[in-house]
């Protein structure tokens, strides 16, 4: 299953492609479809553009065509460079338009496909189970950390991520640990039924901690949050 990040990057690169699993996300996706209307408005205005003629002249009442004063060769390389540049400053204003997703609401929309990560439970992880998860990140939990009662290793961003339920006094709480993503500051969020915070994390990327919003307000997920990077020790 592709996330929104993923789908949107395969629109910009072709808003016609035909891939069943991106008509499937666009389907099941309001934002998603909404964005590629935008996406196939702004490609339709970028082909009209560069089929613009020039103005004709109007002369004494009478439309007249202006005649060329330049070469056949100089009036091809200046007609070649005007589209260019047109194409180039539509381009801009498209990717400019065009709204890029945030980390958080990458990391929210993520959580819509595995609700079943939510359980309340006291059953954890098989620790071999565990263990494979977090192979690749060099790190791993305190044994005080509390229970994991899901693991899996998950498609985030183009890169497999680790995606950890731990359950908590205020329920079960997400810890997805992204390598691959920096920020420079703890940045909380509150998105679409979901609190949490962005750490960094020196050397090692990120980290996301979330909880849904009837678990706790945002400064006690916040303050949560800190006791989970707490629990991980860095191995490398």
């Amino acid at each position: 299953m592709i996330d929104c990040s993923q789908y949107r990057r395969a629109m910009l690169a072709n808003p016609h492609d035909p891939d069943a699993e991106l008509a499937a996300h666009r389907d099941g996706c309001g934002e998603c479809a909404a964005y590629t209307e935008r996406l196939l408005r702004f490609e339709g205005k970028l082909g009209r553009a560069l089929r613009v003629h020039p103005p004709d002249a109007v002369k004494g009442g009478v439309v007249t065509a202006l005649r060329p004063r330049r070469s056949p060769v100089v009036r091809k390389w200046l007609a070649l460079a005007a589209s260019v540049l047109l194409g180039v400053g539509i381009a801009g204003t498209l990717w400019l338009a065009a709204p890029h997703t945030s980390l958080a609401a990458d990391v929210v929309a993520h959580m819509a496909g595995e609700p079943q990560a939510w359980t309340r439970t006291d059953v954890p992880v098989p620790t071999p189970e565990l263990d494979f998860v977090l192979r690749n990140t060099h790190m791993r939990l305190r044994p005080d950390a509390g229970v994991v009662s899901y693991a899996q290793s998950c498609l985030f961003r183009g890169h497999h991520v680790p995606h950890l339920v731990v359950q908590t006094d205020m329920g079960p709480v997400t810890v997805m640990v992204l390598v691959h993503e920096s920020v420079s500051k703890p940045t909380p969020f509150d998105e679409d039924g979901y609190r949490g915070v962005l750490l960094p994390v020196a050397g090692h990327g990120s980290i996301a901690v979330l909880a849904k919003d009837q678990s706790g307000n945002l400064h006690s997920v916040e303050s949560l949050a800190a006791r989970v990077r707490a629990d991980i020790d860095w191995t490398g």
